[in-house]
């Protein structure tokens, strides 16, 4: 008997929940303009906010895998070449494309110091170090391109987030002034018709308060999403400032052993 009486209330049930559904549509069908434009923005802000979503999850899981793929290549391979080469392919690694921009700026500066030790007349041999460029110049145009480069990754992968947090911020108030509206609207009706009857408020009210509801439902998920996309962020600007250091330092190592083998 038990058994038999979950049956029948399940499809009940269901049908409760249908007929809630179309309830709300119907609500929604009979607000007043203002209402209406308020959900369609919102619904806008909604649309908008999960296309960020979507496509931020799918970036940051790709930069999260390929720099680790890049630092475990970097750290085994020892030739410069190779491993620009194989960055090349990890086209989302924040990490990857520093190294790029970093290793480009050291060859580019090599040739320029090559260059200038070449063309140095022999009586002014002496002076060549005065000619080349130094060390230091060489270390410090590297951190200002690794610099740079990093805060050209950073705005790339933190492009759209602030449509997040003003959808967060904004979304709750659009739908209270909706609510607010709407109510003003109901109050409105009852004194035209001069009754105050819960059959005469309750309708308009309910109306109003969905635009309340769109609101939470909207600025939500941005919340959730800005504040989980921001650590994720900060989490690559820590891998970016850990690998610019190491890279400097492997640099300039790089520059002292060829000091002392040129001697």
């Amino acid at each position: 008997m038990m058994n038999l009486a979950v049956l029948v209330q399940l499809p009940l049930g269901l049908s409760g929940a249908g007929v809630f559904g179309h309830e709300v549509i119907q609500m929604v069908l009979h607000a007043g303009l203002v209402v209406k434009f308020v959900l369609l923005l919102l619904v806008s802000f909604s649309v908008v906010s999960w296309a960020i979503i979507f496509a931020k999850l799918r970036l940051m899981k790709k930069a999260k895998e390929e720099t680790e793929e890049f630092l475990e290549i970097f750290w085994e391979s020892s030739d410069m070449k190779e491993i620009y080469k194989a960055s090349e392919d990890l086209t989302y690694s924040p990490v990857a494309r520093l190294f790029r921009a970093g290793y480009a700026e050291f060859i580019k500066l090599r040739k320029i110091e090559a260059g200038a030790s070449k063309n140095a007349a022999p009586a002014a041999l002496a002076d060549t170090k005065a000619l080349a460029l130094s060390s230091r110049v060489i270390m410090d145009n590297l951190e200002r391109s690794l610099r740079r480069a990093g805060v050209d990754q950073l705005n790339r992968l933190e492009r759209a987030l602030s449509f997040l947090a003003t959808t967060g911020n904004t979304a709750p108030f659009i739908g209270l002034f909706g609510t607010v509206w709407g109510i003003m609207e109901s109050f409105r009706g009852i004194g035209l018709r001069g009754s105050a009857s819960l059959a005469v408020v309750a309708p308009g009210i309910s109306e109003a308060l969905i635009a309340t509801a769109a609101g939470l439902a909207t600025a939500i998920p941005a919340v959730v999403a800005f504040n989980y996309f921001t650590q994720q962020v900060e989490a690559l600007r820590a891998e970016m400032e850990i690998f610019t250091s190491d890279f400097l330092s492997l640099m300039e190592r790089r520059l002292f052993r060829g000091q002392v083998a040129s001697k």
